[in-house]
């Protein structure tokens, strides 16, 4: 293979320029032959090589033809919608959605399953739901394997995609303690070996969900934060105009120490900032003040969560001064921890999704804002808006579909295999079965 200068081969600079043909028509198409040239970077002939190609693999499609100045008609060029799906799979606070897209993001099928009871993480069950729902998914849309990009995967915790053997999850929140998701996935059989599962924080795709589709859109440097039961955020420092180049870093946020000797969180530290702007401690906090602590209908395990939710917002509109003090301190909280963000980070945005960020921000949302900049530097404080998240409650299932897309992307509009599994050292193998033995006799 030719290795140019720059280390790069031909095979690495083809891929690379049908990856800028492809993201530019996503993201801005449809678009002539002439057009792609100057907005790629590209030679006339190269465009024609690779626009050639993606006709050919049937990644493009015509959109019609335009008058140009002098000349002759232009064909305008688009991404094909249906020549490639995904599924986006959300495992959430209280129930795994997966949803199947095709090209375009278009939802095709969608299926949810409630966590039962609520807020239980076994694992197995969990794996079974994301089973069930891919299969649910792809027979009600009536679609194949064969042009399936692969299967994101949102979840609560940290991810360590480059774990021997596939994404390992650490969600200390929900008891999952190096949990090998991506090998108890590949395990049901549900998919080919081929089609890969790509698994990231459920914060992570939000963000990149809001930058490629939403309020995040035209931003360079933002923090998306997801507002559920929990609190959690994405820092994006790499976006683009054409929202094709995102890059996001996954912030444990809610984990940020706010009160030293606090309440006690999930995670078992005391003064997170969850224990204190998550929709589960909220609600904990109204119910200790207005005397319904010790009410079994109203514990944590039993209540839900959204019918909880207006149920306070109701009470705080009808001048309850608990719901109000409630509301009010969360909305301090909040933006002393926004405020933390902008000093560290300085992004140009920050946007607030989760289906309780969603809930609660037209009500709360001014109060967040003149707390963050009361409590933020004035210079970074003075450059940055803070507004909701505009794809609604299930932004993050979209986002986890971008994942695979994003992957062919990067490919060049070729399928992306499966990182092989990554043998474990030696050494480490021996140890395992010194371990196992000495169990055994004991």
């Amino acid at each position: 293979m030719t290795t140019g200068r720059s280390g790069r081969t031909v095979r690495d600079l083809r891929r690379g320029n049908r990856s800028a043909v492809l993201q530019r028509l996503y993201f801005g198409g449809p678009m002539s032959r002439q057009e792609l040239g100057p907005a790629t970077g590209l030679s006339s002939g190269s465009v024609s090589n690779v626009v050639g190609e993606l006709l050919a693999d049937g990644l493009l499609e015509e959109a019609g033809i335009v008058d140009s100045d002098g000349g002759r008609p232009r064909t305008l060029l688009r991404v094909a919608p249906d020549s490639a799906h995904m599924i986006g799979v959300d495992v959430g606070e209280t129930r795994v959605r997966v949803e199947l897209f095709d090209l375009a993001l278009t939802e095709l099928a969608c299926t949810e399953t409630p966590l039962q009871p609520r807020g239980c993480y076994d694992v197995g069950p969990i794996v079974d739901h994301v089973r069930t729902g891919i299969a649910t998914v792809l027979a009600e849309a009536g679609v194949g394997t064969d042009r399936l990009l692969g299967v994101g995967v949102g979840v609560p915790g940290i991810v360590d995609r480059a774990a021997p053997g596939g994404a390992v999850v650490h969600g200390q929140t929900i008891g999952w303690d190096a949990v090998p998701l991506e090998a108890l996935l590949r395990a049901t059989g549900a998919l080919p070996e081929q089609v890969p599962y790509i698994i990231d924080n459920g914060a992570r795709t939000l963000g990149q969900a809001e930058m490629w589709f939403g309020a995040g859109r035209g931003a360079r440097d933002a923090v998306v934060v997801l507002f559920g039961s929990g609190v959690g955020a994405s820092l994006i420092t790499d976006g683009s105009p054409d929202g094709g180049n995102t890059e996001g870093t996954p912030l444990e946020w809610g984990h940020l120490t706010v009160s030293v000797r606090g309440r006690r969180c999930r995670c078992g530290a005391l003064g997170c900032l969850e224990a204190y702007t998550g929709a589960e401690s909220l609600l904990a906090r109204w119910a200790e003040r207005d005397g319904g602590a010790g009410d079994p209908a109203r514990s944590p395990d039993s209540v839900d969560e959204e019918e909880a939710i207006a149920a306070l917002l109701a009470a705080a509109r009808a001048a309850d001064p608990v719901a109000r003090e409630v509301l009010e301190e969360t909305a301090e909280y909040l933006g002393a921890g926004l405020s933390d963000l902008i000093n560290l980070f300085q992004p140009e945005r920050i946007l607030i999704g989760g289906w309780a960020g969603l809930m609660l921000g037209p009500h709360i949302l001014p109060a967040v804002r003149e707390h963050a900049t009361r409590y933020a530097l004035r210079h970074p404080s003075a450059r940055v808006t803070i507004d909701l998240g505009s794809l609604g409650p299930d932004a993050v299932t979209v986002g986890a579909a971008t994942l695979p897309l994003s992957a062919f992307f990067a490919a060049g509009g070729r399928p992306t295999p499966p990182e092989p599994a990554t043998e474990q050292p030696g050494w480490r193998t021996a140890l395992a079965v010194r371990d196992g033995a000495g169990s055994r006799r004991g």
